[in-house]
């Protein structure tokens, strides 16, 4: 009988790296919200909206976050079944990105920003459950997605309480956004997971590719024209979750050929993949 799978070295390694990664986060001051963060570089007031295609560019988000509940919900042919709450939460994250987003573009201040924040932060928790669950672990994964929500909830909350008593912090919350994004391609290159990674890597990309987007929102749009990097930002991301819904209907499951590498529960097993059926 193997191992616990979730007591491996690998393990340890990325938990170890999450670990030093707080600890070296906390250690710094606190990191208060740059009020220049809200000065956008495009501000046309179009047919009446102020910050127009910063609160237009959102849309996406809906659209994409309808498409993927819906096909969350339905046989997964390229997810794990076990996973279906993950991939749910974070397809209703990125619904709500599309109202919070667009309502903080209308007025933006540190107050509005809070409803930016609150649905992004469920979708980065749930889909870095779902990564979890889909290569390390199935049981972690399940396990995991209520704690890493609630972490990422409690990131905003206390950023927003903390700028109301005037000593913000956003320390919690860059931990929430930005150790992922150093933990999960570290777990994808550590794991074989017996989904095809290729769709995970193109979403984290297209994530990437959003924030550089969204450091350049003055270049882009003077060497555009009619479109900021914030803009950008917002369509790229968008891009990153229909990427995603693409993939639970597209995906290659590995294991059809052979033993695949995820686990289930605290032993080893070889996972029941299996075209569209959900049994």
């Amino acid at each position: 009988m193997e191992s616990d799978p979730l007591f491996s070295a690998k393990v340890r390694l990325v938990v170890g790296l999450a670990v030093a990664g707080c600890i070296a986060v906390f250690l710094l001051p606190a990191i208060p919200q740059d009020p220049a963060y809200h000065t956008f570089v495009d501000q046309r007031r179009i047919w009446g909206v102020p910050n127009f295609w910063n609160v237009i560019s959102n849309l996406p988000f809906t659209a994409v976050g309808v498409a993927g509940l819906v096909i969350a919900r339905s046989r997964l042919v390229g997810g794990i079944p076990e996973l279906r709450a993950g991939y749910l939460f974070f397809f209703a994250g990125v619904i709500l990105v599309g109202p919070g987003s667009a309502l903080y573009h209308l007025d933006p201040t540190s107050a509005s920003l809070v409803w930016d924040r609150l649905p992004m932060t469920l979708a980065f928790m749930a889909f870095f459950s779902v990564l979890i669950g889909e290569s390390i672990c199935v049981r972690a994964g399940r396990l995991l997605l209520w704690p890493l929500v609630l972490i990422g909830f409690a990131s905003v909350v206390y950023w927003h309480f903390s700028e109301i008593a005037g000593s913000g912090d956003l320390r919690p919350y860059a931990l929430v956004q930005f150790l992922p994004m150093v933990i999960m391609p570290l777990i994808l290159l550590l794991f074989r997971s017996p989904i095809s990674a290729g769709w995970t890597w193109s979403v984290i990309g297209a994530y990437a590719v959003s924030k550089a987007a969204e450091l350049a929102d003055g270049p882009i749009y003077a060497l555009f024209g009619f479109v900021s990097g914030h803009s950008a930002k917002h369509l790229l991301a968008a891009g990153g979750g229909l990427i995603f819904a693409v993939a639970l209907r597209s995906r290659n499951r590995l294991g059809r050929r052979g033993e695949s590498g995820v686990k289930r529960g605290g032993h080893a097993a070889t996972t029941a993949l299996h075209t569209g059926d959900d049994k």
